[in-house]
């Protein structure tokens, strides 16, 4: 399928404001509300867009972290399937480097990291080695990536309905104490389907709407989540995964990441622990982007080392979605059973 100016403009919309009515996206875009439903629709059965609910991986309350694998040749397929299908591992990229797979994992806590995951690693047959490195701080994830299709005032209205009400607390510290079992039982739904409404969920739980209601208004007030609109690679111009191993000079990382922001190919930045003390991920239109941005990179970030640039051949698994090979949204969702991920949150 091809995605129309129409089609990029409702994923933009949504990018800004996942969970806006269709009533208020149609004032704005001018489009009747049941064309942008119908619209949407089309899109997430064709797998070319979706919205999803993840754990936000704020080193303030739980641990993220990167981890690079080898695994061997014969058996790297089979090794990828198991680690897709671990919850905690959110993000599975097949790499064009001196390793084969890297790894986005979210944990609860960094004891959570070594007994859920790193343990369970070690039984893999055919993974041969592993290396980690633990976000210290995160600057800016896949949620805040956009489209540029929307003009700044149609920009400035979403972002006005999708700020939080006057009674939700601001992130980044919204999380006052642990969410109890019973409104973690939401998560796997907002992560299925992040537009999922109170009714929706409280059919599938057995529980009245006007509680999932107000269980649903905390968790998204909780501030432990990132909601996001995701669009399938190839349809977002930028079809090429970057991403670089670098240092930046101590005492230099806000700045750095205050002037990544300026580059609007920027995915994800993060401070880290490791041989390279920051991380940086960029989607791109062609592999001779790499050059540019890299210019682009030590232009912007006084005294920054470029370490170690990786390319993503594949995205098997982005943020809990498993990916057909062109990039599109397979369906398929791996949740955790449980709500021992956000035990320590």
């Amino acid at each position: 399928m091809e995605l129309s100016e129409e089609d990029l403009a409702l994923i933009h919309a949504l990018q800004i404001a996942p969970r806006v009515s269709w009533a208020d996206a149609a004032e704005i875009l001018g489009v009747h509300a049941t064309t942008l439903a119908a619209r949407w629709e089309r899109l997430r059965a064709a797998g070319a867009s979706w919205i999803t609910a993840h754990l936000i991986g704020d080193p303030k309350q739980m641990c993220l972290a990167f981890v690079a694998v080898d695994c061997e040749m014969n058996r790297r397929e089979d090794v990828t399937a198991r680690l897709a299908a671990m919850p905690e591992i959110v993000t599975v990229e097949e790499a064009a480097s001196n390793r084969d797979l890297m790894l986005t994992v979210i944990t609860g806590s960094l004891e959570e990291f070594s007994t859920n995951v790193v343990s369970r690693l070690k039984d893999i047959d055919g993974l041969l080695k592993y290396q980690t490195s633990l976000c210290t701080r995160l600057h800016a994830g896949g949620d805040s990536w956009r489209l540029n299709v929307l003009s700044r005032v149609q920009q400035a209205s979403f972002r006005a309905l999708a700020k939080p009400g006057p009674a939700e607390p601001e992130r980044p510290d919204a999380v006052q104490a642990p969410l109890p079992a019973s409104h973690l039982a939401l998560l796997p739904f907002l992560a299925k389907d992040g537009r999922a409404t109170a009714a929706d969920i409280a059919r599938a739980l057995g529980r009245s709407p006007a509680t999932v209601q107000r269980q649903l208004n905390r968790v998204l007030a909780s501030g432990i989540l990132s909601m996001r609109c995701e669009i399938a690679q190839r349809y977002s111009a930028f079809p090429v995964t970057c991403q670089w191993f670098v240092n930046v000079p101590a005492g230099q990382h806000e700045a750095a990441a205050a002037a990544l922001r300026t580059i609007r190919n920027v995915r994800l930045s993060a401070s880290t622990t490791g041989p390279t003390n920051f991380v940086i991920i960029m989607w791109l239109q062609t592999l001779a982007d790499v050059m540019d941005a890299e210019l682009a990179l030590q232009q912007k970030v006084p005294g920054i080392e470029l370490v170690e640039s990786v390319v993503m051949l594949t995205t098997v698994k982005r943020v809990g979605w498993i990916l057909n090979p062109d990039s599109t949204a397979s369906g398929a969702v791996v949740v955790a059973a449980g709500s021992a991920q956000l035990g320590s949150s």
